[in-house]
C-alpha cells in the first residue's frame, strides 16, 4: 500500500546574524543552513498495517507525513501510496486518504463540527445515503452525537479529536496518516481514541501510519514500529523485538529493605542504585531475573520487592542515544 524509496527533504533556511548591521550584512551576503528532515528513508506498508512511526522532535515524522501526503515534494527520491504518486496531487488520490495533525485544525472553528462535516460531504461529493451510514457508524463508534451541534471552539481537546477523527474518515479513506492524534489528551480521552482506532483499523483494513509521543499509543496499537533519528531510519520491525533488544527483555527490580543492609550493596547482576528513602533500584537483563530475585532474598530481609519491564521510552532513548 505505501512504497518508500530512499527518500529525502532538504530545507534552506536564512541565518540571520544579531542586531541592525546583522540584518545589513544579510541584504549584501546572506548565509544559508541546510537541514535533512528526512535523509534517504525507505520502507513498505502493506494493505491494512497499522505502524507506529517514531522518533524525537525534529526528527523528520511529520515532514514523511507530509510528502506522503502530497503537501510538500522531496528533494529526491520516490513514494507510492496506492500505486499513486503523492507529488502530483491527483484527485483520485486525494479521495483515499485522509491526514490528521493533532497540533491542527480542519474544522470550522465558529460552527458546529456537523457543518464542517456536510461541507466535507459536497468536496467529496458523497451519496447522502452513504454520508449518513458513514456519520452514524463514526458519531455511534467515538459516543460523540451529543456534541454535533456545539459550537468547535467550545468542545473540550477530547471532543475536538473526535471531530477531526470524523471529519477524516468521512470519505472512507484506504490510508490513514496520523500525527500525534492523542497530543494533550487527557487519560480517558486517550484511551477512547485508541480503542477507536484499534476497532476501525480491524474492522475496515485501514493502513494507518502513526506517530505520537506516548508510548501507550504504539504499546496498545502498533505490532511494527519504524524509528527515524536526525532524518535517518534506525529500525524498522517488530516492536516486541525493539523492547527484547539483541537479548532478553530487560528488567528492572525495586525493593525496600526490611531491616539491616549492607552499606553500599550492589548485585553482581546489573546496575544499582539506591534513593534517599532507601529503596534500591536493579536493572538487568531478563535472563538474570531468578538469579538476582535470589541474591536480594539471601543478602537480607526484604519488606516489598517488584518485578517490571524496563519501560518503552527508555528503550526508544537508548536507541536514540545510541545513533
Amino acid at each position: 500500500m505505501i512504497e518508500v524509496r530512499q527518500l529525502t527533504r532538504v530545507f534552506r533556511t536564512y541565518k540571520k546574524r544579531p542586531g541592525f548591521w546583522g540584518g545589513v550584512r544579510g541584504l549584501i551576503r546572506r548565509e544559508f543552513e541546510e537541514t535533512r528532515a528526512a535523509d534517504d528513508i525507505s520502507f513498505d506498508i502493506a494493505e491494512g498495517e497499522l505502524v507506529g512511526f517514531l522518533g524525537p522532535n525534529g526528527a523528520g515524522k511529520t515532514t514523511t507525513l507530509k510528502m506522503l501526503s502530497g503537501l510538500i515534494y522531496p528533494t529526491s527520491g520516490t513514494a507510492r501510496v496506492a500505486g499513486f504518486d503523492p507529488t502530483r496531487r491527483e484527485n483520485a488520490y486525494r479521495r483515499i486518504f485522509a491526514l490528521v495533525l493533532g497540533q491542527k485544525n480542519q474544522l470550522w472553528w465558529d460552527l458546529p463540527a456537523q457543518e464542517s462535516f456536510l461541507l466535507l460531504r459536497h468536496i467529496y461529493g458523497l451519496p447522502a445515503d452513504q454520508y449518513k451510514q458513514t456519520l452514524d457508524e463514526l458519531v455511534a463508534l467515538l459516543g460523540i452525537g451529543a456534541k454535533l451541534n456545539v459550537m468547535v471552539r467550545e468542545l473540550s481537546l477530547g471532543e475536538r479529536m473526535k471531530m477531526e477523527l470524523i471529519a477524516a474518515l468521512l470519505h472512507r479513506p484506504r490510508v490513514l496518516f496520523l500525527d500525534e492524534p492523542t497530543i494533550g489528551l487527557d487519560v480517558i480521552s486517550q484511551r477512547a481514541v485508541r480503542a477507536f482506532l484499534r476497532d476501525y483499523n480491524r474492522r475496515y483494513r485501514t493502513t494507518i501510519l502513526l506517530t505520537s509521543h506516548y508510548m501507550a499509543d504504539i504499546k496498545e496499537l502498533c505490532e511494527r514500529v519504524i524509528v527515524i533519528n536526525k532524518g535517518k531510519k534506525i529500525y524498522d520491525g517488530a516492536l516486541d523485538r525493539l523492547e527484547n533488544g539483541s537479548g532478553s527483555r530487560g528488567k528492572i527490580v525495586r525493593f525496600v529493605p526490611g531491616g539491616a543492609w549492607p552499606e553500599g550493596w550492589t548485585s553482581s547482576f546489573g546496575a544499582t542504585t539506591r534513593d534517599d528513602e532507601g529503596k534500591f533500584t536493579v536493572r538487568v537483563p531478563g535472563a538474570n531475573i531468578v538469579a538476582v530475585s535470589q541474591e536480594i532474598l539471601t543478602t537480607g530481609p526484604v519488606a516489598d520487592i517488584t518485578i517490571e519491564d524496563v519501560p518503552l521510552e527508555d528503550v526508544i532513548a537508548e536507541l536514540f542515544a545510541a545513533k
